[in-house]
């Protein structure tokens, strides 16, 4: 993997590290779900799917960091499967957000561009 793509991959990850407390644990708050949604409005009731996809997040994100960790630890093949099959993944989560509510666009680009240059840096290598 050249530089540009471990560059990104560690992006994305920063960006679903970041993510997975917001959706798990500060979700309550207003200004938070500003940021998520776009809405301050509280839905007590999707609790539960808040904090399971936020932890969602944070998986991903190790997955990227143990492809970054195999990469430099000799094990070529392991980190650059995982880096590419998450980083398509992460661009399927991120298309799938913004077709299923397009005014998540923002949310939806953070999660997907990352992950898009990963892969089309590594294309053009």
């Amino acid at each position: 993997m050249n530089a540009v793509s471990q560059v990104f991959a560690l992006i994305a990850a920063a960006v679903h590290l970041v993510v997975w407390p917001l959706e798990s644990f500060l979700y309550g708050h207003p200004r938070v779900r500003r940021l998520l949604t776009a809405s301050t409005s509280d839905a007590p009731q999707v609790r539960l799917w808040r904090v399971n996809v936020g932890f969602y997040n944070l998986f991903l994100a190790l997955g990227l960091v143990a492809g970054l960790v195999a990469l430099h630890r000799g094990e070529p093949v392991v980190g650059r499967t995982l880096i590419t099959c998450l980083s398509a993944f992460m661009i399927a989560a991120g298309t799938t957000l913004v077709v299923s509510e397009p005014r998540l666009w923002p949310g939806a680009l953070g999660q997907a561009l990352p992950p898009a240059v990963v892969l089309l840096a590594e294309a053009a290598s």
